[in-house]
């Protein structure tokens, strides 16, 4: 009797250190320590277990595992150990399904259109509605939009412009009042044509974009020279019906926006707004984020239906090779004055002059664009200056041995972490749900894009540091806590910057010069974006189009396409030579300009 209660000493004393160790392992996982660190530990684990075994002759299984007969239910025999073992089966296959539908199931570089339906709304960006081509933006692709509003309204305001409302229905009699630009919107108008059961006595058109709608009110409002300039802007909603194959905000039925229209005395005062505005949207995209783009001016073809000239700021998606429209702004010369009799008296001559009008608008694409160029498969990567949460703080090492004393201090150090970030105008919170474990919580950040995780385990309290993991690399950064803030912030910009450069690596590296046709399709086959000599003509932007469409993917579920025009960009590769020649193929024209090419959506 003696013997076995020495035996039973041992064996506790072994299971204890088991115990620990295990929670070792646990906690170099949980902080994704390396593999050489891990496996030291793991084989130091498998040593215990084996003198466990020798000392009892059965393996050891931690407190509160299943494993083993209860006492007084052995005569149940095989049948309850089958039974047994097909629960297990099936809780296994259970917690399996449960992993795999947390992330993505779907690969960026292998089926990008199922990767994106995933990525929007497992990061819970999107749910989708009842009714097709419309969806509801979560408070987390919202955030994303009030960040981008909140720079763009302070810049607009410093240079003069003011927000208003207008209505979301426009008469068909404005509607229809510029014949080139409803051509153009046709098709994607929706109308109101029943109040109730009874028919209305005009159809009333839910608004496409708001010209008609505002110009007979700045007919109203100008009479006089000082009253100019007129510079408006509203943050609202636009319908536009008519399309195929929508994708959530790249493509959407309903989208929010901002749409500014002003109107000037003088051309150049004219033209110049439409070039600073263009520099916002472009501070947007690459200041914002973190997406370089390219400014040109699109072709006659492509331009907004009643402009002189449209502007535009365009980016690129290396998944796809193609080409997207980040935002425009248009001059529209005075044909929309002389439609609405929009007029002032010329102080000097005392003549009824019309006015100079710009129109500029960015929509809720960019959270799109954004998604589509810095997500990985593990989900949504976002950069700093856009993430709702930037900093996401996580307590790791939380174990059944540890005291009250000691999780208490744990989490009251990580709490301490949060508000000091918080205090330096960081985006930071912490998560102290006790019902998923470290590991789960990485992924649930990481598929939602946090930029910085900050773990702390008691190893950290003790030294007075924590560990920093960037969501864009995964590289792991010990920080000081006294520390924290400056290295916080500068770790920030630094994913900032890089998610900048890398974006525009992977652009530069598709964006090609060429100018004969053989080599036009072989770039575009290789998913770049092509800058090529070009007459101007829309004739042949059309016979462009139409010959490299050929029978090419471009992706799961989208339609084939040729290449069209997306811009002719203020920097120009190189100047047209005397023997260049326009790269539609039997074009005769002598070229005026390098153009971009590409698919687009």
């Amino acid at each position: 009797m003696e013997k076995k209660s020495g035996a039973d000493g041992d064996a506790d004393a072994l299971s204890a250190k088991l115990t620990d160790q295990g929670n070792v392992v646990r906690d170099l996982k949980s902080k994704k320590a390396s593999k050489e660190e891990i496996d030291a530990q793991v084989k130091v684990l498998l040593d215990l277990k084996a003198q466990y075994k020798a000392a009892t002759g059965k393996d050891w299984q931690a407190a509160g595992a299943t494993g083993g007969s209860k006492p007084g239910k052995d005569k149940k025999g095989d049948g309850a150990k089958d039974k047994k073992g097909k629960a297990e089966e099936h809780d296994s296959e259970s917690k399996l399904k449960k992993q795999t539908r947390l992330g993505l199931e779907a690969r960026k570089e292998e089926d990008l259109s199922s990767w994106y339906s995933q990525v929007i709304t497992k990061s819970e960006l999107i749910e989708y509605y009842d009714v097709s081509g419309c969806y509801i933006l979560r408070p987390g692709a919202y955030h994303m939009w009030e960040r981008i509003t909140q720079f763009f309204d302070t810049e607009i305001k410093k240079l003069g412009v003011e927000n208003c409302y207008f209505p979301i229905f426009v008469s068909h009699a404005a509607l229809h009042k510029e014949a080139t630009h409803i051509a153009d919107f046709a098709p994607e108008v929706a109308w109101v044509t029943k109040s109730g059961g009874t028919e209305l006595a005009e159809p009333i058109a839910i608004r496409p974009t708001s010209e008609t709608a505002m110009y007979p009110a700045y007919a109203k409002w100008i009479k006089s020279h000082r009253d100019l300039p007129l510079k408006l802007n509203q943050w609202n909603n636009v319908v536009r019906w008519e399309f195929k194959n929508p994708q959530p905000f790249l493509r959407t039925r309903e989208f929010l926006w901002q749409e500014g229209h002003s109107a000037f005395a003088d051309m150049q005062e004219a033209h110049q707004e439409v070039y600073d505005i263009l520099e916002l949207y472009r501070r947007v995209y690459e200041e914002i984020l973190a997406i370089p783009v390219i400014r040109g001016r699109k072709t006659e073809k492509e331009k907004f239906a009643g402009a002189d000239f449209t502007t535009t700021v365009e980016a690129y998606i290396c998944a796809s090779g193609r080409g997207i429209q980040g935002a425009t702004s248009h001059h529209l010369g005075q044909n929309f004055s002389k439609m609405f009799e929009i007029v002032y008296e010329d102080p000097e001559t005392h003549e009824k002059k019309y006015v100079y009008q710009n129109s500029w608008g960015l929509t809720t694409r960019t959270i799109g664009v954004t998604v589509m160029v810095h997500g990985d498969n593990t989900g949504l990567i976002l950069p700093p200056r856009v993430a709702s949460t930037q900093v996401i703080v996580v307590p790791c090492g939380i174990t059944a041995n540890m005291t009250d004393a000691e999780r208490d201090e744990l989490i009251a150090k990580c709490r301490a972490v949060e508000e000091s970030l918080s205090s330096a105008d960081v985006r930071c919170r912490g998560d102290y749900r006790d019902n998923y474990s470290p590991g789960w919580k990485f992924n649930h950040w990481e598929l939602k894009g946090v930029p910085l995780r900050v773990e702390m385990g008691p190893r950290d309290v003790k030294n007075g540091q924590l560990v920093a993991i960037r969501r864009d690399n995964g590289e792991r950064v010990t920080i000081n806590i006294a520390d924290s803030v400056t290295r916080v912030k500068a770790l920030l910009e630094d994913i900032q910057s890089s998610l900048f450069n890398k974006a525009k690596k992977d652009r530069d590296e598709h964006l090609i010069v060429v100018k004969t046709w053989d080599k036009f399709l072989a770039a575009l086959d290789a998913r770049n974006i092509i800058l090529a000599p070009y007459c101007g003509e829309s004739k042949c932007e059309e016979k462009i189009k139409q010959d490299s469409a050929r029978d090419a993917v471009v992706e799961d579920g989208a339609p084939a396409m040729g290449a069209k025009s997306l811009c002719i960009p203020f920097d120009q590769p190189a100047e047209i030579q005397g023997s260049d020649h326009c790269i539609c193929p039997g074009c005769e024209g002598k070229p005026k300009y390098y153009t971009l090419f590409g698919r687009s959506y």
